[in-house]
């Protein structure tokens, strides 16, 4: 019987590639009528890259990204703090992806329908329960647009990538508090833009407080002026905000604009940037905490549906895809799909739990905080005279270790399955 697949994001895309890989059949169900090109831009790191080579996706995925070549943190005045070589400008055999979100998305999706078959991907099936039975487990939809029951599907196992809002979530788990609200807002946008700095540049600028930016290019030559698409996020404590996870919910720029209404330095003007944009979306800075397990019987969760985290550090999609991996590895090794499952959430539960956990307290630009409090907020002279710049590199590659993308995890990882 086949995997059954719930939720057709980069987590449930990716997943159903790599069951193909190793011969185990599946279905994937979306609940959106219409799979489209939605979101504003992410990051893939090296380790979540290296999967997605390993499926043949490195070609398809360089014509639309843009390869990361740096890091660039910056003070509130526009003073370089540190920079840092990233992908494989920093010696990874595997790039560093800034894409737009559907744009990997709909290179999962082209792949997946052309290996699988596109009569195997079925939209508007919203999963709203499973069951675990002795020998198959059960899917219940409805039609998205209508909420009329539509017919109960049977597998070998069912998997929730039914996102952030996850509907098996909430059945494994009805007592589940609310969202933890970190104190901080955010506001993205993409923006057609010149390049800046090298062009392939990651930017972390200021801090929450009175405001921290990060922009990113995340499309090459999109014009005959040469531009960018370019990615840009304002994050900002903020007392309040709108519980509901939406990515999709409309901002507005007189919300967020007045800390960074004067930042106007030679590498980028940041009003302008913010100015121009295309869209502007507002989504608040929020996680859950770990659960105790994702898995029952032939059931279990992955992606946001399993541990959604406050969406910094370029995580989100990439620890999706690990889960992925992780997921197919277990089920291909062992012949009792509940034991594989079991298997599959011990190894990955705790490192995820470690991410959320630490993207609360020591993110990666966590640089910007320390350099903040011992300068006192105001410009410095050099930046050895504030912190030095082995303790930069440390509390970056610390970050690393933690999300599993230090160099040396890497090289001592598996073999391509």
């Amino acid at each position: 019987m086949d995997v059954l697949v719930a939720g057709a994001g980069i987590g449930g895309l990716s997943l159903a590639l790599m069951l193909h890989r190793r011969g185990i059949e599946c279905r994937v169900f979306e609940a959106a009528p219409e799979i489209r090109p939605l979101g504003v831009g992410i990051n893939i790191l090296p380790h979540a890259a290296r999967e997605l080579g390993e499926l043949g996706l490195e070609a398809a995925l360089s014509r639309v990204a843009v390869l990361t070549r740096e890091a660039a943190f910056f003070n509130r005045f526009g003073q370089l703090i540190y920079r840092e070589p990233l992908g494989r400008d920093a010696g990874y055999a595997s790039p560093q992806y800034s894409i737009h979100r559907g744009d990997l998305q709909a290179a999962l999706l082209a792949t997946v329908r052309e290996r699988i078959g596109a009569e195997r991907v079925l939209t508007g099936w919203k999963c709203v329960r499973a069951e675990d039975g002795a020998e198959s487990a059960t899917a219940h939809f409805v039609d998205a647009g209508t909420g009329a029951p539509l017919p109960p599907q049977r597998g070998r196992a069912v998997i929730g990538c039914d996102g952030v809002n996850s509907a098996l979530r909430r059945q494994f788990h009805p007592g589940e508090g609310e969202p933890r609200y970190s104190g901080v807002n955010m506001w993205r946008g993409v923006t057609r833009w010149p390049p800046m700095l090298s062009g392939a540049t990651m930017v972390r600028a200021g801090w929450l407080n009175p405001g921290k930016m990060v922009i990113y290019p995340i499309r090459d030559r999109i014009d005959d002026g040469g531009r960018q698409l370019v990615n840009w996020l304002a994050e900002i404590e903020t007392p309040h905000y709108l519980p509901k996870r939406d990515w999709a919910r409309p901002g507005r720029i007189d919300d967020f604009i007045g800390p960074f209404r004067d930042w106007r330095f030679d590498w980028c003007d940041v009003p302008g940037l913010i100015g121009a944009a295309d869209a502007i979306y507002e989504y608040p800075m929020v996680d859950q905490d770990p659960l105790e397990r994702w898995t029952f019987g032939r059931l279990t969760l992955l992606g946001d549906a399993a541990h959604p985290m406050v969406p910094r550090g370029s995580n989100g999609a990439g620890q999706a895809i690990l889960d992925a991996r992780s997921l197919v590895d277990e089920l291909a090794a062992r012949g009792d799909v509940r034991e594989a499952l079991r298997a599959y959430e011990a190894a990955r539960l705790p490192a995820t739990a470690k991410v959320v956990l630490t993207n609360r307290t020591m993110p990666p630009d966590a640089i910007l905080r320390e350099v903040k409090l011992r300068s006192g907020d105001r410009p410095f002279a050099r930046i050895e005279d504030v912190i030095g710049l082995d303790e930069l590199r440390a509390i970056s590659e610390g970050y690393q270790q933690v999300a599993g993308f230090d160099r040396a995890s890497l090289e001592r990882g598996r073999e391509p399955g």
